[in-house]
Formats: structure tokens, C-alpha cells, sequence
């Protein structure tokens, strides 16, 4: 099994992990209901769920 011959130091170490960012997410716009919404999932607009900008769950009228 391969060891190292030289303790690699704190900040080597971090430098090789800073390529890991956080990243923001790509938004989309509903052509149908116009939502700001995540590309490929369901989203909700005033209590329905939609889809592909497609109806998918409609939210029953409370009586």
C-alpha cells in the first residue's frame, strides 16, 4: 500500500479543496403561469402543482 513520504501541510491540503464552490441554481420561467421555478420539478402556484407548465394537482376549493 502506498504512504506518503511527506506529511502534506494544513494549507495544501485546503488549497487543493477550494474548488468546490456553492453554486446558484438555474431558474426558469413557466410560459403558461409565468413562476420562477427550477427546471424538471413540479412547482406550485397558488395551491396547484404544475409540471412542464402542465396542471398536474388541482387544489380542491375549500367549502
Amino acid at each position: 500500500m502506498a504512504h506518503p513520504k511527506r506529511k502534506t501541510s494544513k494549507s495544501r491540503r485546503d488549497k487543493r479543496r477550494t474548488h468546490y464552490k456553492a453554486e446558484k441554481p438555474t431558474l426558469t420561467v413557466c410560459k403558461e403561469t409565468g413562476a420562477v421555478h427550477v427546471p424538471h420539478k413540479a412547482y406550485e402556484v397558488d395551491g396547484n402543482l404544475y409540471y412542464n407548465g402542465k396542471l398536474i394537482v388541482e387544489r380542491a376549493a375549500a367549502v
